[in-house]
């Protein structure tokens, strides 16, 4: 008796990466937001054909696009993580079930040294370092600052305390109180101070997260409570790029 042969489509992550120029392309966005010029110069490919490769992979919902705030003529792209996760894992699964894919949990022994900036400091970049230093119970030194800071707004203090993190004594900081500083990570939270940010001796990478702004959102606090979301789900992968002190010294 012949087996029965499978001849179903393969699962939709497979198609949607499976062109080396698309691969490319969610590889560099699992590490930071990037413009189309700026994938263009990585790729070493026209524009018109990262263009039509991003199309797919927003088709397939892998990825995201944002007008940049800075510049509107520009657009940044953003790797759906937590999607790509799940993806992976159905992927595996149809292939044969003990092939189902766990997300690994991040070492609790994670250290380092990472600043956030945005241009006020006075939501996103102060969230996002309070966000990093409660899930790692300040084992990470988290620090933020801005190019043009300013109080630091009450809608952010309440989202933080519907999470249980007290924003009560953050102060504004201008990026100059920190230049010349060591970051393991420097993470620019706007489209704006990411054109204006100094030069960092000694880190090991600069990453952009393209978040809008809540301040200039008409929603008030739930536009908060929407950016104190994407900062927790993008923190959650930043942990597990964050070395070990093991692994530092391997």
């Amino acid at each position: 008796m012949s087996e029965t042969v499978d001849t179903s489509a393969p699962p939709g992550f497979v198609t949607a990466v499976g062109h080396p120029v698309r691969w490319r392309l969610i590889s560099e966005l699992a590490h930071s937001d990037l413009a189309v010029h700026e994938l263009t110069a990585l790729l070493g490919q026209p524009q018109n054909l990262v263009s039509y490769h991003l199309g797919k992979l927003r088709k397939a919902e892998l990825v995201t696009a944002r007008r940049s705030s800075a510049d509107g003529r520009d657009t940044y792209y953003s790797l759906a993580l937590a999607h790509c996760g799940d993806l992976l894992s159905g992927t595996g699964a149809a292939l044969h079930p003990g092939l189902r894919l766990t997300a690994p949990t991040p070492a609790t022994a994670v250290t380092g040294r990472v600043l956030f900036l945005c241009t006020g400091n006075s939501s996103r970049s102060q969230m996002a370092e309070a966000l990093l230093r409660e899930r790692t119970a300040d084992a990470v030194a988290a620090y933020s600052a801005g190019s043009r800071p300013k109080p630091v707004h009450s809608h952010a203090t309440s989202a933080m305390a519907a999470r249980g993190i007290d924003l009560t004594k953050a102060r504004p900081k201008h990026v100059d109180e920190f230049t010349g500083q060591r970051f393991d990570v420097v993470i620019t939270l706007c489209d704006r101070v990411k054109e204006v940010c100094p030069e960092f001796l000694g880190q090991s990478r600069f990453v952009h997260w393209s978040i809008p702004d809540p301040t200039a959102d008409p929603d008030g606090l739930p536009a908060f409570q929407r950016v104190a979301d994407d900062l927790d789900k993008r923190i959650s992968f930043l942990l597990h790029t964050l070395s070990t002190p093991r692994e530092k010294a391997s």
